[in-house]
């Protein structure tokens, strides 16, 4: 089963019919997701991807039963189909969009948190159940059925530790890519809390990068909840503060979010912290020896 996502999730896309929005469908029906059809206002009652096409997600929801979504819809107009979709009862938000106005993005966040939803991103990857669903952009081959959980800011790096666990004899469970952006929908701190109560999960790895406090956050509930061997890393650690490195919430604003400040609280929690990222997948295997020793 995993978490957020799973072969029984009813998937649509919003902006079905755009260039990325279809691309990105494509690969996800040819990976097994259960993609139910689709929005793009205007365009309702055709087909696309041999998939229905509806105006709205409201239609879209009382017509196929779709309980996730994943949003391709330019930065202007995403808040608001967030905000639609949370309307429309969708469970599981998945907003790929980049560079949507913070403006608009605290509403989208006030909204989604008085409802029975999650969001996770916007600017993100998405969200993989290796073996089962693939609602994102990530490259869905790299992803092998295991047993290890990843959070991670980073598209990339997410890729990149999904690739070493496998190649250390693991698979992934799920895979949550949550977002660079200053105001995300989920946090690090509750998607690690989802891995860590999740029975399919064994271990977590945590990718961070320099900005902001989430890290600093999740460590310190790991400190006290910590069941699971868990392994970070911190991207950012030649960064010069003040500067922005990539996503919009990478940027060094005091002496608590550099790298350093970060892996050395993650350290003091518990957390097997490797400085380099070529080292997770080595990483990982050896804590869950080393926690198997210890059980």
């Amino acid at each position: 089963m995993a978490v957020l996502v799973n072969k029984g999730s009813k998937v649509i896309v919003q902006g079905f019919t755009g260039t990325e929005g279809s691309f990105h469908a494509t690969q996800m029906i040819e990976y097994g997701t259960n993609v139910v059809g689709g929005v793009t206002p205007g365009k309702g009652g055709q087909t696309h991807l041999d998939r229905p096409v509806f105006n709205t997600v409201n239609d879209a929801v009382k017509n196929t039963g779709a309980d996730v979504s994943i949003i391709f819809v330019p930065p202007a107009f995403a808040a608001d189909s967030i905000m639609e979709a949370a309307d429309a009862g969708i469970k599981v938000i998945i907003c790929i969009t980049e560079g949507i106005p913070v403006q608009d993005m605290v509403k989208a966040k006030a909204y989604t948190a008085g409802r029975d939803c999650r969001l996770i991103g916007p600017n993100c990857p998405g969200v993989i159940t290796a073996g089962e669903a693939k609602v994102g952009i990530m490259p869905g081959f790299v992803f092998k059925p295991g047993r290890i959980g990843i959070v991670s800011k980073s598209g990339t790096l997410t890729y990149e530790a999904a690739d070493q666990t496998v190649k250390a004899g693991m698979g992934i469970s799920t895979a949550i890519g949550i977002g660079g952006d200053p105001i995300i929908g989920t946090t690090t701190k509750e998607a690690v809390e989802m891995l860590m109560n999740d029975p399919e999960t064994d271990g977590i790895i945590m990718i961070g990068e320099i900005g902001g406090t989430m890290e600093a956050e999740a460590a310190k509930w790991l400190k006290d909840n910590m069941r699971k061997p868990v392994v970070g890393f911190i991207a950012g650690q030649t960064a010069p503060a003040g500067r922005r490195m990539g996503h919009a919430g990478a940027i060094i604003g005091g002496a608590d979010d550099t790298a350093a400040a970060k892996m050395k609280i993650m350290e003091e929690c518990g957390i097997h912290v490797v400085a380099s990222p070529a080292n997770i997948g080595k990483t990982m295997a050896e804590a869950l020896k080393g926690a198997a020793v210890t059980a």
